[in-house]
């Protein structure tokens, strides 16, 4: 007779689905870089401008968020296992199209589709990762699921890069397919969903909050924020560095290849820091309050402020320094908030609030790499639009970072829905 886990346990191949979900968003994030890698290529060969790239660096976000809404719901009543596989062959074949010669609007189209099958990626696999772990031990595995971005960029721009300047970007393209549809392959023979959801919150018969509450709830209000100021960020770096470093600070294509993997390589660092040291100050008996807001937020405010030194630095390796140290720090606060969110979440709402969540925050995709190409097309230089595109990202992060650092307040946020009364823990 086989017995069902506890809530206190941790299922078994809980890890073989997490290192699956990881590879799930090392191929998403190595599909996100592409562009940016092959910026300088794409707009030499296609004749763009600078405000133009950045209207397609911001095209990939068109459809994000509304699709993150929709399959949110959707994961609410199906399988995460059957979802992330569509996911997945959505995205491999949005690649394809891109091999061959291909026109300025064709791009575009298949770049949105792609951020259409990319938008609800990261909230329906921690949606999935939850079905696999207790609340109390969620932050590292959220963490492994983070790092997918960055060792999607670390393992993927060497590879993409090397294939860009011996072949040419569209090949890139269409290794990217090819990979989407190996992962998708895997996942059919391997991923199962989670035996959780049927333990600790169903069979307590958990009540369902309505959404109006849980979408307004300062914690909600204070992840969507901070991780806003975070995301404007990751998509400067997505769209926006390699150019930098080429058009800026005058690095070949080859050598700017390396340089943009710096930040991922630090900011899987930090991610990792966060998910170890998140867990070790619940185990020690933190708050949440403490051991994920105050956490997540503040790296926010001193990433901002060390970004805010980027012009008065000469060019070089102190600034790229700069720019890898102070945006790497935004990585804390993706790995705090869906486990924050998750505190006070029914289990059958949590997909689509995770879900709402992302599609919120990513709207700064939207906003930062357009907002970053029209300053420097009307800058005086390159280097100087960059620096101001950059100076503009500061001053949104210390601004994020404040407010999340007033509004997450997650470990009393049930009781307040709810209205229960609250234990604290021996540490606010």
């Amino acid at each position: 007779m086989t017995t069902q886990p506890t809530p206190k346990d941790t299922p078994r191949g809980a890890w073989t689905i997490t290192f699956l979900l990881f590879l799930f968003m090392v191929v998403n994030f190595a599909d996100k870089i592409v562009v940016g890698l092959a910026g300088v290529p794409i707009k030499k060969d296609m004749g763009l401008s600078q405000e133009q790239f950045g209207d397609l660096g911001s095209s990939f976000f068109l459809l994000f968020s509304i699709s993150a809404i929709v399959v949110g719901f959707i994961v609410n009543r199906v399988a995460t296992r059957w979802v992330l596989l569509v996911l997945a062959v959505i995205w491999s074949l949005a690649q394809f199209p891109m091999i061959g010669s291909v026109s300025f609007a064709t791009l575009v189209v298949c770049r949105i589709i792609l951020g259409a099958g990319e938008g609800p990626a990261f909230s329906v696999a921690a949606h999935a990762i939850y079905k696999w772990f207790p609340d109390e031990k969620r932050t590292l595995p959220t963490a492994i699921l983070s790092q997918g971005s960055a060792f999607g960029v670390i393992l993927a721009v060497p590879a993409l890069n090397w294939i860009i300047v011996n072949h040419s970007w569209h090949h890139a393209f269409g290794a990217l397919g090819i990979v989407g549809l190996l992962w998708a392959v895997a996942w059919f023979a391997l991923g199962k969903e989670g035996p959780l959801v049927s333990t600790a919150a169903v069979a307590a018969d958990e009540p369902r909050i309505p959404y109006w509450k849980l979408l307004t709830s300062r914690t909600f209000i204070g992840c969507v924020v901070a991780t806003f100021g975070a995301y404007w960020a990751l998509s400067l770096g997505l769209t926006w560095f390699t150019s930098f470093i080429i058009e800026g600070l005058g690095f070949t294509q080859q050598r700017a290849g390396f340089i943009s993997i710096l930040p991922w390589v630090f900011g899987a660092t930090i991610v990792l820091l966060t998910g170890w040291i998140s867990q070790l100050m619940l185990a020690r008996g933190f708050t949440t309050r403490g051991a994920r807001g105050v956490l997540g937020a503040a790296p926010l405010i001193v990433g901002g402020c060390i970004l805010a030194m980027l012009p008065y630095v000469p060019p070089g390796g102190l600034m790229i320094a700069l720019l890898v140290i102070g945006s790497g720090l935004c990585g804390s606060i993706y790995v705090v908030c869906p486990p924050m969110l998750g505190e006070f979440t029914p289990v059958s709402q949590r997909g689509a609030v995770i879900a709402i969540y992302g599609a919120l925050y990513t709207i700064s995709g939207i906003l930062a790499p357009m907002v970053m190409g029209n300053v420097i097309q009307k800058a005086a230089t390159p280097m100087e639009g960059y620096l101001s595109g950059f100076t503009i990202n500061a001053a949104i992060m210390v601004v994020s970072g404040i407010l999340g650092l007033l509004l997450l307040w997650p470990n009393t946020e049930r009781a307040r829905l709810t209205g229960q009364a609250v234990t604290q823990p021996k540490y606010a």
